[in-house]
């Protein structure tokens, strides 16, 4: 992707944080974001934010700048995706990236954790919270799932034709760039810095491997492995009722419909919700304000005794 010098600098300036580095093995590192204070005193103020498809780190720069003063902020970027390494042959299956994640949160010792999961995010953070339950204290659910899919949007679909579907999403970035139109509906169009962020790990073809790789794993039927992965995700999310849960859910997202928050919800009969009438896949982008308010409630709620 073509940028201008200023075009970068705008969105940088939206993501002025340092990245870390962390060593999967093989030459590949996984990129994050660390911010905010590590000092016992605010042990139990930890959020860890896992981004979806195709999004990166970036999608959760206004919790960061927010929470950064009170909060240990923790914000992934999956490999072949953001700032992380970008492997052309690379095992792009949601147990690898769960996998990935729950080495990550064992290696920075995350406890007391607060997670906040967006779209592919779900499947990847709720496997680990499932995986290392001990360590979470709330979850936050922005639009998602973590079941196999009873349904396959077109749009989706249509990404999945083979040889086209590969060619139109790494040549065409037919994937990411459509996004930033298609998964809004508050505002009119993203601003050109949020635009330029959201794109900017993805300029290349190469850069994109994990576009396609995130698209081919979607599981249209049993026979796909990650079918079961999703199968037994569901069995489990009961082991996760006992913490405070609580949805904040764009109700115009065309891919992640309100019905899977009332899927998720039969495994959470106590959970929360905050529906957005008027927000569509893409929430933190339309609605930052609002999932920033309802994280405060539930920390004053649920943490601050504690915090």
């Amino acid at each position: 992707m073509a940028t201008t010098e200023k075009s970068k600098s705008s969105w940088r300036d939206e993501y002025p944080f340092e990245s870390h580095r962390f060593s999967l093995g093989s030459d590949i590192h996984l990129n994050y974001v660390d911010e905010g204070p590590r000092a016992e005193s605010v042990e139990g103020r930890t959020i860890l934010c896992v981004h979806g498809n195709p999004t990166w780190s970036f999608y959760y720069r206004s919790l960061v700048r927010h929470f950064q003063s009170t909060h240990r902020v923790v914000a992934v970027d999956h490999v072949g995706c953001g700032l992380s390494d970008k492997p052309q042959k690379y095992n792009y299956t949601l147990q690898q990236h769960t996998s990935n994640l729950v080495r990550l949160i064992d290696a920075l010792d995350l406890r007391n954790v607060t997670l906040v999961v967006h779209d592919w995010g779900g499947a990847i953070g709720l496997g680990a919270a499932v995986q290392r339950a001990d360590r979470f204290r709330n979850l936050v659910v922005l639009n998602t799932a973590a079941f196999p899919p009873p349904y396959v949007p077109r749009r989706i679909a249509a990404c999945r034709i083979p040889l086209i579907g590969s060619w139109a999403i790494r040549y065409m970035n037919a994937f990411a760039k459509a996004a930033i139109y298609m998964a809004i509906d508050r505002l009119p169009r993203l601003s050109d810095p949020a635009r330029n962020g959201l794109l900017a790990p993805y300029d290349t073809p190469a850069h994109r491997v994990a576009i396609d790789g995130f698209v081919r794993d979607i599981p249209m039927t049993a026979e796909h492995p990650t079918w079961n992965v999703l199968e037994q995700l569901e069995k489990d999310l009961p082991t996760l009722s006992h913490l405070p849960i609580h949805f904040v859910w764009g109700m115009k997202d065309w891919c992640f419909l309100p019905i899977c928050m009332d899927r998720m919800q039969r495994s959470w009969p106590h959970a929360t919700r905050r529906e957005l009438a008027d927000v569509g896949h893409y929430v933190m982008e339309e609605a930052a304000a609002e999932v920033i308010e309802e994280m405060e409630k539930q920390f004053s709620q649920h943490i601050g005794n504690n915090g």
